[in-house]
Order: structure tokens, then C-alpha cells, then sequence
């Protein structure tokens, strides 16, 4: 498995740009795209655009639903990640735990370049950005305020990932400079 293969990580708390960067990085870099709340909502069968306006770790949300659809990321950047003609996957969730990251890394440590990328931002934008949200019909996310304030008390910091494979972006800042930085870590 060549080197060039890269898998890069997407994570951060609900609303931090994940999204956003990954899926304008996967379009400018020709790679594969995984989003969570995608895969998530097509493992139940629901439409993408349904809103699933439910409890803090219920429903779909679920640590049993959530351990399926981060099983199906992994499986389909594997697959992506072994066909000859794809050099890049980009996974885009949440990964608030330390155990999910360590997964990651020992999935695809080795024999490909990984790099996660935390996206984070002050709280009175991610604040704006969900309340945008959900005004927003073709929004795939079912992340609201309630929903952020439990996950702050769950999220861990990357403290286990080494600062070759962590990249902190402020999502604050401009697209073009945020693919910039990227791209200078990765050596675009």
C-alpha cells in the first residue's frame, strides 16, 4: 500500500465547520467523503433531510446506532482506501472520544497518512451556526444547542494523537485559508 494513500479525520463538536471544510476539501482534492449524520441517517433508513429532533444519546443517537455507523466509516474508507485509483478518503464525524480516535489510528496507522483535523470555533458562533441550521430544509444534521451542551461534557480533547497527525483549525476563518493550512500540513 503506497504512502500517498491519506486518510484524514473530520472532528469536532456539533457546528464547529467540520462539515463544512471536509466537503470542501473531498470537492478541491477529488477525495472520497463520508459524513457521519449521512451514513448514520441511510442505515435507518431515513430520508437525509428528516429531522430526528430526539434526546441526547437516544434513538438513532443511540451508543448502539453510533457504534454502527462509525463500524460503517471504517469499513467504507477501508474499501475506498483499497482500490487502486483512490488516493484520499475523508471521514467527518464527531469522534468526542479518545477510543474512536485510537481505532482510527490502529485501522490506518500504518501504511497510509493520516492526519485528523479538530475543527473547533467560540461558542457564540457555533451558537449562530445551529440556529441557521435549523432554518435550514436541505440541513442534514439534527444538531441543536441542547444536543451541544451534552456533548461538551463528553468530548475529550486529542491528547492521544501526536501533533504529526492533529491539525487544530479555528473554523472562523476563512475557506481559502483553512484549505491553506491543510494543505501545508499535508503537503500539498
Amino acid at each position: 500500500m503506497p504512502a500517498a494513500k491519506r486518510l484524514l479525520v473530520f472532528f469536532g463538536m456539533i457546528a464547529s465547520g467540520k462539515s463544512y471544510l471536509a466537503k470542501a476539501c473531498a470537492g478541491k482534492w477529488g477525495c472520497s467523503y463520508y459524513n457521519s449524520d449521512i451514513v448514520r441517517k441511510e442505515l435507518a433508513g431515513l430520508d437525509l433531510n428528516s429531522r430526528q429532533h430526539i434526546g441526547y444519546d437516544t434513538g438513532i443517537y443511540n451508543s448502539e446506532f453510533s457504534r454502527r455507523t462509525y463500524d460503517a466509516l471504517i469499513s467504507r474508507a477501508r474499501q475506498d482506501l483499497w482500490k487502486e485509483n483512490n488516493s484520499c478518503v475523508i471521514l467527518d464525524a464527531s469522534y468526542q472520544s479518545s477510543s474512536e480516535r485510537r481505532r482510527i489510528c490502529s485501522e490506518f496507522g500504518r501504511g497510509f497518512q493520516l492526519l485528523f483535523v479538530h475543527c473547533c470555533c467560540p461558542e457564540t458562533v457555533l451558537k449562530l451556526r445551529m440556529e441557521l441550521r435549523l432554518k435550514d430544509p436541505s440541513a442534514v444534521s439534527d444538531g441543536r444547542w441542547q444536543i451541544y451542551l451534552q456533548q461538551k461534557k463528553r468530548f475529550e480533547p486529542p491528547v492521544e494523537i501526536s501533533s504529526d497527525q492533529l491539525l487544530t483549525l479555528d473554523t472562523d476563518r476563512p475557506l481559502v485559508e483553512l484549505i491553506s493550512l491543510l494543505e501545508e500540513k499535508i503537503g500539498v
